[in-house]
């Protein structure tokens, strides 16, 4: 610990001196310009094979570097090809040059000079560029069937860098975007219709005014628009009544955040709410706009993870929307508060045994990077742990402080502090003065704390256990016993720091296991030493009973998984694992029970409610019930949540000899697909692509393919524009023997032709 503290001391020193060579990159240190407002025109493509994005970008900026300033550095994506640049409406000459994040991220930087501009005074800039994407991702796409822009696309330009050491670029914005292929476009605020530009003076075109601080971003679909309470849900087209049942638990589950975080950091600001369904971008929320993933209306409930989206969507209204967070350690306040808010809003709903499973996940994904990580008020979105770190450890943070003071006086210190618009970590650190020696450790140091406890010990009428704390902090923690007669008893116990401690429990019974920190308020290095007797050794329980599993030890695999549920009753991917590891023991009764209580789960993740519908597949099967098999292997698909799930569902449904349906047009497309294959024209095969999408495949097959036969096996339809179409596959590359095997392949209806848009299975050796 000493060594990694040194290390820690070193990197701060390191990273301060960097703050002098890194301002003009607006990497680190302050900045010189803030953006005040963004206002957007983006042209998208009428042509459907076109993938270039005309963009007028006028940000209103302000000198707030306290020097005259002569110069502007914008940073934009390297695929932009900037044409125009304007200072306060007069051209300007600009360089362009490379800034390079990491291996794998560039920026490109647009520089322009001009007069001296005081202190606090504005400056327009106006850029005009096009995007021309080379290939689709879930931040930047165009299709055909939609686009979509997310910030970290880098779409537009900004003066200060999204990797930014205090926060990337937040403002006002406007996005006005033109029609296109007769779809929707969406972003966040108010939605209005404006005439066309010059270039289409007939045409109307969809513009959305955001008031609160955002990154601006929009996206373009086939939706049906749903009102929900206070939100608007876009579902895909055609995704029937269970579907729309899903986006009015959705809404309602945003309402009800809303109403709690009021509570929390005061009332909600003014602007509509939107959930918008997306295959690809879900889990970004930005300015009350959340994006979930399109499969979501297709499950027989929400999942945690859209649970946990969508609260933490609403509460980043307040925190870095009506509020601009600024300042070293902003991701602690704008990622770890509004995490922790939303689980608390969870638990307010679902339960303490629930919230409690998310936050087993948080900590999981923080004891993943404990080790390395950096000390909170200087970790930047440069290191690669930066998300799991301000979230989690963030979350974990607040939760500890709340504690301490009091969920009342914690609300109402923070609603003190955004009282004026404007919040930073030092603000809120000073709120709470009165804890800074804990402040202190938990944000300015890494993370060094290990709290252990030994075996319990009989001493005449009393059992005592030794803890230790192994941080540099005193911590007030719980330790819990349990007795041979199932009874819990739990003491809170200080232990110094860096020393020993020691907890004695009164009870006639035999204490048969102890746990220090029962409620896990501490981020720690190891977890798995809380407890003794030690029942693993793994700080994640999932982990410690998936290595059973995996051996096919399926017996220990069982006994880790009832063990590990004792205290975590409602881990459903534990609880999987358990109903699997049964049934491979042929225990189907036991396992059906395991099963079924994952699907009447409050709050399950996607990935349990398919294997769950596995498993009862499964089981159905073996009981010669081929209907309700095919019931299950049929929500096990349209979860769409796991490969593996997946997988075992398509195999389980052709051992039954199930047929999931039959559309002539499809066959005519592989049919298409299979001679452009064999005559290596690869003009042909892009003829069949959805723009964009699948290049490496399309690549791949083009000039390469002897041989190529798709055999249809099955064909199952997603909503009105989309299909999952299983095949049995006969291929031969060059220089290859004939391959076989099973694919999975994603069709978008595009005008009254199909396109390949996706490649989702491709198990072919």
């Amino acid at each position: 610990m000493i060594i990694r503290s040194l290390l820690t001391t070193i990197f701060a020193a390191i990273l301060t001196s960097g703050l002098v060579t890194a301002a003009n990159a607006q990497v680190g240190g302050n900045a010189t310009w803030r953006v005040q407002k963004y206002d957007i025109v983006a042209t998208l493509p009428q042509d459907a094979k076109m993938r270039t994005v005309g963009v007028k970008a006028v940000l209103s900026l302000k000198n707030v570097s306290g020097a005259p300033a002569s110069s502007l550095t914008l940073r934009i994506s390297t695929l932009a090809e900037v044409t125009v640049v304007r200072i306060n409406d007069s051209a300007a000459d600009f360089g362009k040059s490379e800034e390079k994040i990491n291996p794998a991220t560039s920026l490109q930087r647009i520089a322009v000079r001009f007069g001296a501009i005081a202190p606090n005074a504005p400056l327009t800039a106006t850029v005009e560029y096009k995007l021309n994407l080379k290939e689709n991702t879930p931040l930047g796409s165009v299709t055909p069937n939609g686009a979509q822009f997310l910030p970290l696309s880098f779409w537009y330009p900004t003066p200060n860098s999204w990797f930014f050491t205090r926060g990337a670029d937040t403002a006002p914005f406007s996005i006005t975007t033109s029609k296109f292929s007769g779809l929707m476009t969406l972003s966040s605020g108010s939605a209005s219709v404006v005439p066309g530009g010059s270039e289409s003076p007939q045409s109307s075109n969809q513009k959305f005014e955001q008031k609160i601080n955002g990154q601006p971003f929009f996206i373009a679909g086939n939706w049906e628009e749903t009102s929900a309470g206070v939100a608007s849900v876009y579902v895909p087209k055609g995704v029937g009544p269970e579907g729309q049942k899903r986006a009015a638990e959705l809404g309602s589950l945003l309402a009800e955040a809303r109403t709690f975080i009021s509570g929390v950091l005061g009332p909600a600001p003014d602007v509509p709410f939107r959930i918008v369904a997306s295959r690809r971008g879900a889990g970004f929320s930005g300015a009350a706009t959340v994006i979930v993933d399109e499969s979501v209306f297709r499950r027989s409930k929400i999942d945690s993870l859209t649970a946990m989206n969508i609260a933490e969507g609403v509460a980043k209204v307040w925190l870095g929307g009506s509020v601009a967070i600024s300042g070293d350690g902003g991701g602690m306040v704008s990622e770890g508060l509004s995490r922790y808010i939303a689980t608390q809003f969870l638990e307010s709903k679902y339960g303490k045994d629930v919230a409690d499973v998310e936050r087993l996940r948080q900590r999981t994904a923080y004891a993943g990077v404990s080790k390395r990580d950096a000390p909170l008020n200087i970790v930047s979105p440069l290191d690669d742990f930066y998300f799991p770190e301000v979230a989690n450890k963030g979350a974990m943070v607040w939760r500890i402080l709340a504690k301490r003071v009091g969920g009342t006086e914690f609300a109402d210190k923070l609603k003190s502090s955004i009282a004026d618009g404007n919040l930073t970590l030092a603000e809120l650190r000073s709120a709470f003065s009165a804890n800074k020696d804990l402040l202190d450790y938990l944000i300015d140091q890494v993370t060094d704390m290990n709290l252990l406890v030994g075996l319990p010990q009989n001493v005449g009428a009393e059992t005592r256990s030794v803890l230790r704390n192994t941080g540099a902090t005193d911590v007030t923690v719980d330790v819990a016993a349990t007795t041979d007669k199932g009874e819990r008893i739990v003491a809170p116990t200080t232990i110094k720091a860096g020393s020993f401690g020691e907890v004695a429990f009164r009870t006639p019974n035999k204490v048969v296991r102890v746990e220090v920190d029962a409620d896990k308020l501490y981020p720690q290095v190891e977890y798995s030493d809380d407890v003794a007797p030690r029942e693993s050794t793994d700080s994640d329980p999932l982990l410690a009973t998936k290595r059973y599993f995996d051996k096919q030890d399926f017996a220990n695999a069982e006994k880790t998984a009832r063990d590990l549920l004792r205290d975590l009753p409602r881990f459903d991917d534990l609880r999987i694992l358990l109903g699997r590891s049964l049934l491979a023991q042929n225990r189907t009764t036991d396992a059906e029970k395991e099963f079924r209580a994952v699907l009447d789960e409050k709050l399950p993740t996607s990935r349990s409610l398919a294997w769950a519908n596995v498993g009862l597949a499964e089981i159905a099967s073996k009981a010669n019930q081929k209907d309700a098999a095919e019931k299950f292997i049929n929500a096990a698909i349209m979860a769409d949540a796991e490969y593996g799930a997946g997988l075992a569902a398509r195999n389980l449904r052709n051992k039954l000899g199930i047929s999931s349906g039959n559309d002539a047009t499809v066959k005519t497309f592989f049919a298409d697909f299979d001679k452009a294959a064999v005559a290596n024209r690869k003009a042909d095969i892009d003829n069949l692509v959805m723009p964009g999408e699948v290049g490496k495949f399309a690549s791949g097959v083009a000039g390469s393919a002897s041989q190529w036969q798709t055999q249809i096996v099955q064909i199952d339809r997603l909503d009105a524009t989309t299909v999952l179409v299983e095949a049995n596959m006969s291929i031969k590359l060059l220089n290859h023997e004939v391959e076989t095997g099973p694919a999975v392949y994603r069709l978008s209806k595009v005008g009254a032709g199909w396109r390949l848009s996706a490649v989702d299975m491709f198990e072919v050796r």
